[in-house]
């Protein structure tokens, strides 16, 4: 079992604790991080962009001049392609781009981006992260306490104070443990979990 240390809201060290190998100690996955990743922007593609074909666009049923005899290339339409206000070749059309994983597949994953910022020394655990006010100034003392800048912050419960706290910083993100996803575990610097998160995540993911 991998041990870290607990550092409370002041960056100090209070006490150390065993992470389970079964979610933070698993052999890194790289294919499974990759599919996830491609999957969640995949799913977050909107997917609404849409073009006219030749088919779609008003006018151009008339020949514009007859077949032989006038000296141009032979023309059908004004709005084949290659007409100004022409339709578009392939144009897009509204699709889905989502695709699925599987539940095996997904659990890999994201216990393969936390071992691996546990292997990176880029999880750390708090003991707790609690504000009597909503202040952004009180997360950026936390923060720069525990020398850190870009993170994801993950709480057991949605803390209003805290999640406040953070929403003005831009390099910030908080998320419960049940939003957990592998894209915000690999785009920020640093993973900062709280205690009861890491038992909670333990429990449900072991």
């Amino acid at each position: 079992m991998a041990k870290v240390s607990v550092f409370n809201m002041e960056g100090k060290e209070v006490e150390q604790i065993e992470l389970a190998d079964s979610v933070f100690g698993v052999e890194v996955n790289e294919h499974l991080v990759h599919m996830a990743v491609l999957q969640q922007l995949a799913n977050n593609r909107q997917g609404t962009q849409k073009a006219k074909t030749r088919s779609e666009v008003r006018g151009g049923g008339r020949k514009p001049w007859r077949q032989k005899g006038t000296g141009h290339a032979r023309q059908g339409s004004t709005r084949a392609p290659q007409w100004t206000g022409g339709g578009v070749v392939f144009a897009p059309t509204p699709r889905d781009y989502s695709f699925k994983l599987n539940k095996k597949e997904k659990r890999g994953a994201l216990k393969s981006a936390l071992s691996s910022r546990v292997q990176e020394n880029k999880l750390i655990v708090v003991d707790e992260l609690k504000f009597n006010e909503i202040k952004t100034k009180n997360m950026k003392n936390v923060l720069a306490n525990l020398k850190l800048d870009k993170c994801l912050v993950v709480l057991n419960e949605n803390d209003q104070n805290v999640v406040m706290s953070a929403k003005n910083i831009p390099a910030v993100k908080t998320a419960q443990t049940s939003e957990l996803n592998v894209f915000d575990i690999l785009k920020y610097n640093t993973v900062v979990v709280t205690k009861d998160a890491v038992k909670t995540i333990e429990e449900v993911y072991a």
